[in-house]
């Protein structure tokens, strides 16, 4: 997919999030291979294919790409509105056990849109 040139209009949906994707986020980010992208108001749902590049030896799908791939769907969440995000997401996370060797789904839905 070729990569727009401007910025896109808010808000995203399921016609529109995938160019957004590739014209917002890094190629490292991209190379993740999100996909299969379904968009609402305030939610965005996807899935982050199992690769082996993304492993460790062991199997179990690294922190780093577990947390980058919460944080652009979080991202994509928040362009659902039709005002553009000015800040991150907050991120806390516990670890309870290693997702290994699996597609993983992400789903961000928010509670609200506010203005400060």
């Amino acid at each position: 997919m070729a990569t727009p040139s401007k910025p896109l209009s808010l808000p995203i949906t399921n016609e529109t999030v995938s160019e957004l994707y590739e014209w917002l986020f890094a190629p490292w980010v991209k190379e993740m291979g999100l996909r299969d992208f379904d968009v609402s108001p305030g939610q965005v749902v996807a899935t982050l294919p199992q690769n082996d590049k993304l492993q460790f030896s062991s199997g179990a799908i690294c922190g780093q790409v577990i947390m980058s791939a919460v944080d652009t769907v979080a991202a994509l969440a928040m362009s659902t509105s039709d005002r553009p995000a000015k800040s991150t997401v907050y991120q806390h996370t516990h670890f309870l056990r290693p997702a290994l060797s699996q597609d993983l789904r992400y789903f961000a839905r928010l509670f609200g849109f506010w203005v400060r």
